[in-house]
């Protein structure tokens, strides 16, 4: 059996391929690797189409044995990696021989690396994924000492042998459009350009912020809103004014205005936001209140 034993895990570590989306209907949240472009990449290093299936780890720690000879790679930001306790680098495909350990550091800045390895992670998919949804506990449970993650059948690898790493940066400056009830807050543009900070509240669900908080005008001071979907980059902003900014594993409706909406291309580098991370909003759009 081709396969992965997990031996130590680190903080949090999930299966995760590229959601499910389409559920809404459902209750079911699109789920998915938070940083797309790294699990894509990871999957191209070592062959893989790039909606396999990989290890979405949490701040490193993460030690897998393989049980048969296979290719790995781990993207993401830049961290280290050892097989057997040798250093091989991340971000570049690398062999492993049956029996032998590869192990994730500490990542130097942000959250999340992603492991990938020839033939994808093939746990048994849940509406058609095989990402884990830590809000509706869809799919696969998170990773625990023991589990025995069995592989797909590999291709050659293809693409790119080594890319670059990233770095995460200590202050972002994010994208934004207007919501569909911007109109209920004063001076909304001024207050989102403010600096906000990343709290260790935050999860896959969303990025919890902590700063000046927004404040309604005098007619939505009061105003209640019935449930409304939600989509990945809601802002949604709750009675005490601070901001949520709703990632992959969001609820599918809610109660809470939403002042704006994160442009698509920004959400990787919002997973990788580490507790502390500086943010602020911008958008070209000039009009925010209608």
């Amino acid at each position: 059996m081709r396969a992965l034993e997990v031996v130590e895990t680190g903080p949090l570590a999930l299966v995760q391929d590229l959601g499910r989306p389409g559920y809404a209907h459902l209750g079911v949240p699109p789920s998915g690797a938070l940083d797309v472009p790294a699990l894509k990449l990871a999957n191209r290093l070592v062959g893989n189409d790039e909606a396999a299936a990989g290890v979405e780890c949490l701040f490193g720690g993460l030690r897998l044995r393989a049980t048969t000879s296979c290719t790995i790679a781990v993207t993401g930001v830049a961290v280290p990696v050892e097989v057997d306790g040798r250093p091989v680098g991340s971000h570049a495909p690398v062999w492993l021989a049956e029996g032998q350990v590869v192990a994730i550091g500490t990542p130097v800045t942000g959250l999340r690396c992603y492991l990938a390895v020839s033939g994808g992670i093939a746990v048994d998919p849940e509406l058609g994924s095989r990402s884990r949804d830590v809000l509706s506990e869809i799919g696969p449970a998170p990773l625990k000492p023991g589990d025995v993650l069995p592989l797909g059948t590999p291709s050659l690898p293809g693409g790119a042998d080594v890319v670059p790493p990233t770095i995460a940066p200590a202050e972002l400056v994010v994208p934004v459009e207007p919501g569909p009830r911007a109109h209920w807050f004063e001076d909304l543009a001024a207050g989102l350009a403010k600096t906000w900070t990343v709290t260790a509240e935050s999860n896959r669900v969303g990025l919890r912020l902590d700063g000046p908080a927004l404040t309604r005008g005098d007619d939505y001071a009061e105003k209640e809103l019935p449930s409304e979907g939600l989509l990945t980059g809601a802002v949604q902003v709750p009675p005490n004014g601070l901001p949520v900014v709703f990632l992959a594993d969001h609820p599918t409706t809610g109660g809470y205005p939403v002042a704006a909406v994160v442009r698509r291309a920004s959400l990787p580098a919002l997973a990788q936001a580490r507790p502390g991370t500086l943010l602020r909003f911008h958008s070209s759009t000039k009009v925010w209140n209608r």
